[in-house]
């Protein structure tokens, strides 16, 4: 797979002619890979691609996977970023999603990034399952707090269609999730990490200043992304392709020098949409002159036409040119983005 994978590299030359700035190992469970496939995909994308100096590189990880020789080795590869799959540090919690790892862990692996040398660390938390109470919520995030983690990115659970997750609720084996809940959780946390100095940049991610996550904030600002392997997605301003997710076809097709993928060919209503949804997720928010400068000035006054009735509740509020969520309009963040998008 990994030399399917840099083949790929080789033949989507031509996708992205721009400097990559970001480099992500994400997806599954990329911390299992040898530090010799890691780099071996690190070094054959600055090979193909203008990867600058200072790229920031991070490798997905998940907290049973994490030994002192792996950080080692990830450091000696180029890795400058880790994202630790934390999700809580309480074991009933951990039982409860089924995950691998328990609380201690959790902790372990934090400590070893740290004692290894890396600063740049970013932890997800999982509110809103029916195990967690918000005290220990509360003493979840402060403990990531008292850790010094620089960047936090933390989701309400989500119940997926025809997952094992889904069926075992139907089943009643396993409590459904309490939406009123997570909405609490969700405003407790904003108030704890406007407390602590964190910066809201994004409606799901939390960072000390200076430490925002260059590979994310790219998908949010709409830049060009290229993504290899099984079921990888890639944007280029106009278009979106998908590489098949079928392993074994998604080999041959390589090994036979085509890109299996697909490709949609997005219309002007549809880029604006883009730009509509994720420019609200930022603390930036939407700015009504960009809409102007590429959709045109009728775009740009409907949308804020639109947009009276959340800037009257409270909801959304108008600095300069640009639209942004209030934390009351964060909570109703997918309703007032559809209520925006343009036909």
């Amino acid at each position: 797979m990994i030399k399917a994978i840099c083949k790929e590299a080789e033949l989507r030359q031509y996708y992205i002619n721009e400097n990559i700035a970001t480099i992500y190992f994400g997806g599954g469970t990329p911390s299992l890979s040898a530090i010799t496939d890691l780099l071996l995909m690190i070094n054959t994308l600055k090979k193909n691609f203008l990867v600058e100096e200072d790229a920031e590189v991070t490798v997905e990880a998940n907290p049973d996977d994490i030994n002192i020789e792996k950080i080692d080795g990830w450091k000696a590869a180029g890795i400058n970023r880790l994202s630790i799959g934390v999700q809580s540090f309480f074991d009933e919690d951990l039982q409860w999603m089924n995950r691998a790892h328990n609380a201690q862990q959790a902790l372990q692996s934090i400590q070893l990034a740290r004692q290894s040398g890396f600063q740049n660390i970013t932890i997800d938390l999982i509110y809103g399952t029916p195990t967690l109470t918000d005290k220990h919520w509360q003493q979840n995030v402060e403990r990531a707090i008292s850790l010094d983690i620089p960047h936090l990115s933390c989701y309400a659970l989500t119940v997926e269609p025809k997952t094992a997750l889904e069926k075992m609720i139907m089943e009643q084996k396993k409590e459904n999730v309490d939406i009123e809940k997570q909405s609490r959780q969700f405003e407790m946390l904003m108030q704890w990490m406007h407390n602590a100095g964190y910066e809201h940049y994004e409606i799901s991610n939390f960072a000390k200043h200076g430490h925002r996550s260059r590979h994310n904030s790219s998908y949010w600002l709409g830049k060009n992304y290229i993504g290899l392997g099984p079921s990888a997605h890639s944007f280029n301003g106009c278009s979106r392709q998908w590489n098949i997710s079928n392993n074994a076809l998604y080999i041959n097709n390589i090994e036979e020098n085509i890109v299996p993928c697909e490709t949609e060919y997005l219309t002007t209503a549809q880029r604006l949409n883009e730009y509509i949804m994720t420019s609200l997720r930022t603390a930036e928010g939407l700015s009504l002159q960009y809409v102007a400068e590429n959709w045109g000035e009728i775009s740009g006054e409907e949308i804020l036409g639109d947009a009276t009735f959340f800037l009257g509740n409270g909801l959304m509020m108008l600095t300069s040119s640009h639209l942004v969520l209030t934390d009351k309009g964060k909570l109703l963040a997918d309703g007032i983005t559809a209520k925006l998008f343009r036909e």
